[in-house]
């Protein structure tokens, strides 16, 4: 099948990714549920001639990914939409995993956001961490409060991602998007040239190592706000990543650096709700005296305890946000208790009707 037409019909059956590998029919996923195109199983020859064709409709070159055996990019299919690719070697054949991005920006009351943490968008310096496991909805929170940012407030916001997912038009705000391996090398040597940039806002897509953590928290530091992206569960895991990307000798220091800039932790997963769709939960942790007082001290495990109690500052925990959602109807109460963090906790929130 031509890669367009394929493209276009999984659009069409509102595919969320879609796999193309061989020894299996193409496949795409839809609400959790891995579905078949067909019964005909790929075989190596035909996926390569499909990672071919996806390059040529990207105007890439596939040199990267022949040296290193993947890479990351995204194009557009005019009035399709906008894919993301991440292409691989598997068993010495070529594959691909091609998530659907809408051409429209997310809608922040549709993908079920907080009020807290679209308030974040507020905030002039310090940052903002918004955490979780790939495919729980990160990119699209970030978005929606960039978007925010940029209808409300007169700003040069910089994005660096790997790759860029929504194109962003410039309203009050000037916004500068930059891919990786296209616009920039890497994440250390934008970041070092973003605060030559003039920016007010900074978008990082991901916090890989100790060297971008370091240019990070120091932008943070020097006035800018920085929102960015971290593979984690949990606001106490986040800051735990961040510390231990450094050696030991500096982490105290680093622990105290966290403490004085970073401003809240947004941690989130997607569930599999009653109706078939997927909702959002949140852990969300906003920095005051006692939390920042926990990192400085490297008592981070002590963190959930205060999100559990300080709802009244705009905080959630993440068990609280999965009984709020098996209150409402949205999810089974396996469900909920499937994605806890502390079942005994949750089961309790559960009775508190």
């Amino acid at each position: 099948m031509e890669i367009q037409v394929l493209l276009k019909e999984m659009v069409e059956r509102g595919a969320k990714d879609i796999f193309i590998i061989s020894g299996r029919p193409v496949s795409y996923k839809q609400s959790h549920l891995i579905i078949n195109c067909g019964e005909e199983k790929l075989t190596p020859v035909q996926t390569q001639e499909m990672l071919r064709e996806v390059y040529a409709l990207a105007g890439r070159d596939p040199k990267n990914f022949l040296k290193r055996g993947d890479d990351d990019f995204s194009f557009a299919l005019k009035g399709v939409s906008r894919f993301r690719v991440n292409a691989y070697k598997q068993r010495g054949s070529y594959a691909a995993v091609i998530r659907v991005v809408a051409f429209s920006l997310p809608d922040p009351v549709e993908m079920r956001l907080p009020r807290e943490v679209l308030n974040l968008s507020n905030l002039r310096r310090g940052m903002v961490l918004v955490t979780g496991p790939s495919g729980s909805g990160k990119t699209t929170t970030l978005t929606c409060l960039l978007e925010r940012i940029n209808e409300e407030r007169s700003a040069h916001i910089i994005t660096l991602e790997d790759p860029i997912e929504y194109l962003h038009s410039h309203k009050k705000s000037l916004i500068s998007q930059r891919e990786l391996m296209i616009d920039t090398e890497n994440y250390p040597s934008a970041l070092r040239a973003a605060l030559r940039q003039s920016p007010d806002v900074i978008l990082i897509g991901e916090l890989r190592d100790m060297e971008a953590i370091s240019i990070a928290l120091t932008a943070a530091e020097t006035g800018h706000l920085v929102f960015a992206a971290l593979h984690t569960l949990g606001a106490s895991n986040a800051i735990d990543r961040l510390v231990d990307a450094y050696p030991a000798a500096q982490q105290e220091q680093v622990r105290i650096q966290i403490s004085m800039v970073l401003q809240a932790v947004v941690s989130q997963q997607l569930l599999p709700a009653d109706d078939g769709s997927l909702v959002p939960a949140f852990e969300i942790m906003q920095c005051n005296g006692a939390i920042r007082t926990l990192i400085r001290d490297g008592r981070t495990h002590q963190i959930p305890s205060v999100i559990q109690t300080s709802s009244s500052e705009g905080m959630m925990s993440m068990d609280a946000s999965l009984a709020k959602l098996y209150k409402e109807g949205s999810i089974s109460k396996q469900t909920a208790l499937t994605y806890s963090m502390s079942q005994e906790y949750l089961l309790r929130q559960m009775e508190n009707r």
